[in-house]
């Protein structure tokens, strides 16, 4: 749905965090006042992220340090989504986890073991399942190597998402989704990922903030991941120009006849309240 002059105000925004409302934790310029606006028309409002290195308790403190008042319970991260998950399909399994950050506090009720628990290097016992988080120093050579071979012996992969890269202040960084994409070819075998852009976190945060889908925007910097998938599951879709935006990726996308193109574009999050009319 296209946004602006004689469109319905939606009743509910998603937003990813990290490049739509801060870059490194620090604000992009207008994004507090735009939260705010947003609040003070009764517009509700949910934090949906691939964040996997803070706790959803921290996400709130961080975004409140920068200026944008967030409740911890008004975050959705792939790291909670991805422990419901565990919890409901391997309750009580040994899950071995590969994340940068410690995000114990929002996987209650899993049973997570560290690599120390595994024996030695050359001969590791086999967990139950492989849980994969985000990326960082942690996805050595000998770690995904291990996770190769597990995934060979058919031990289930769970990723807390696919995202390819993030953005910070000192350039781009690859994710998750670029070491599983070879994880997956070499090994012949599929993971189930949890995060954006699955239906389940979009469908959730909508579901949390008490609005249909149909009823809700969602605004991110990543195409793939937050606008399309979301506009698939029936949300109108606004991508922003900051954060991992690349404007000859945008051009490939919508070049190609087969692909959606995102309902909206706007420069930054900070130019959301004149879309929506407010």
């Amino acid at each position: 749905m296209k946004l602006g002059a004689g469109a319905t105000t939606p009743s509910g925004v998603l937003f990813d965090i990290d490049g739509v409302l801060v870059l490194s934790w620090r604000p992009i310029p207008g994004a507090a006042e735009t939260v705010q606006q947003l609040a003070s028309h009764h517009i509700a409002c949910s934090y949906l992220t691939n964040t996997t290195t803070r706790t959803r308790r921290q996400i709130a403190q961080a975004l409140g340090e920068a200026g944008i008042a967030v409740a911890a319970d008004e975050v959705i991260t792939a790291g909670a989504l991805t422990a419901e998950y565990l919890r409901a399909k391997y309750p009580g399994r040994r899950c071995f986890l590969v994340n940068s950050g410690d995000i114990s506090e929002d996987m209650s009720g899993i049973n997570l073991v560290s690599s120390t628990e595994f024996g030695p290097a050359d001969r590791p016992d086999t967990p139950d399942v492989v849980v994969l988080g985000g990326a960082g120093p942690e996805f050595d050579h000998l770690t995904l190597s291990r996770v190769y071979e597990w995934m060979v012996d058919g031990v289930p992969v769970v990723a807390m998402h696919r995202s390819r890269m993030w953005t910070t202040d000192r350039g781009t960084r690859i994710d998750t989704g670029t070491y599983l994409t070879g994880l997956e070819e070499a090994s012949g075998r599929m993971a189930t990922a949890v995060g954006k852009p699955a239906a389940e976190g979009f469908l959730t945060a909508a579901s949390r903030i008490g609005v249909d889908a149909e009823r809700v925007v969602m605004i991110g910097d990543d195409l793939r991941n937050d606008v399309v998938a979301a506009q698939a599951v029936g949300m109108t879709g606004v991508l922003v120009r900051t954060g991992k935006f690349r404007q000859d990726a945008l051009d490939r996308w919508v070049a190609d006849d087969a692909a959606t193109p995102p309902d909206n574009i706007i420069d930054s999050v900070a130019d959301l309240p004149e879309l929506l009319g407010l």
